[in-house]
């Protein structure tokens, strides 16, 4: 697998993920279609184009999902157990059809599990940046980890 076990995260480690996904209109439609989610600054043009962005924004929940997906392969493909939690999470800049997605994941902390002598909890600080390099997302996740099989 290439998710890595709860041994190998170090403190303060910065992953500069490769992988970067640009944004369709149809990803959007889908994701909010999937979830049953009306509203029209997502889903409508006419709409969307008398608000204060002029074009509809991309579900904030779709962008959440695309910044953690994105750090699965090079952070806990295969090795996580289980989400425990995301708090902090903040959208400081909209994401639009078209645009570009990267994302950098920062080790904020370690501790051994305190029921489960085989795991770990890891907490990653999540950044999506758009292609203009602004912050799109943040958000603090926390992972419960497996450590290397013995």
């Amino acid at each position: 697998m290439a998710g890595l076990y709860f041994e190998q995260f170090e403190l303060d480690r910065v992953f500069k993920h490769e992988i970067t996904r640009s944004v369709t209109a149809s990803d959007n439609m889908l994701f909010c279609n999937m979830t049953l989610n009306p509203q029209p600054l997502h889903i409508d043009f006419n709409f969307a184009k008398d608000t204060e962005f002029g074009q509809p924004l991309v579900n904030s929940l779709f962008t959440l999902g695309l910044v953690i997906g994105i750090s699965v392969y090079d952070t806990t493909l295969g090795t996580t157990i289980a989400n425990l939690g995301m708090e902090n999470t903040q959208f400081p800049n909209p994401v639009f059809h078209g645009d570009t997605i990267r994302v950098e994941t920062r080790v904020v902390s370690l501790r051994e599990s305190k029921s489960r002598p085989m795991a770990g909890i890891v907490v990653f600080e999540h950044k999506g940046i758009n292609q203009r390099g602004e912050v799109v997302c943040l958000c603090t996740r926390s992972a419960f980890m497996r450590k290397k099989p013995a």
